[in-house]
């Protein structure tokens, strides 16, 4: 049932889409010693692929970068800014609301990744004027 954006995902497979989109979200930082370091990005897919299998939406690729600042110190991890993960964010919803997508689900897998709530708010209640 779901619609995937896929690397072999034709243009018009995504023409015939949901007007809802999905977007899983997730970090890439340690874990410790025994998981890996996109466990986060990881659950958020699964996640995700699970709420495309039992309902019509658009299933994105995901954003495997969060907000990490707290696990600098620890080998691997990649931390981007929470102004950074927004706009990226912000700038798919935007670019996909081009697309007669009309709401948006954020699956985030990570903690830090709490500036997503006030963009998945804007995207799906945006300002007329």
């Amino acid at each position: 049932m779901s619609r995937r954006v896929i690397p072999d995902t034709t243009t018009a497979d995504s023409a015939t889409a949901s007007t809802v989109a999905v977007l899983p979200v997730g970090a890439f930082e340690q874990h410790g010693p025994y998981l890996p370091l996109g466990t986060d990005t990881l659950i958020a897919c699964a996640i995700a692929s699970s709420i495309s299998q039992h309902h019509n939406v658009f299933q994105l690729p995901p954003v495997a970068f969060g907000c990490s600042h707290e696990h600098a110190a620890y080998p691997g991890t990649v931390s981007i800014s929470a102004t950074t993960l927004a706009a990226v964010v912000a700038d798919i919803t935007e670019s996909l609301a081009h697309q007669n997508i009309a709401a948006f689900i954020v699956v985030n897998g990570h903690g830090g990744n709490a500036v997503l709530t006030n963009v998945v708010q804007q995207a799906n209640h945006p300002r007329t004027p």
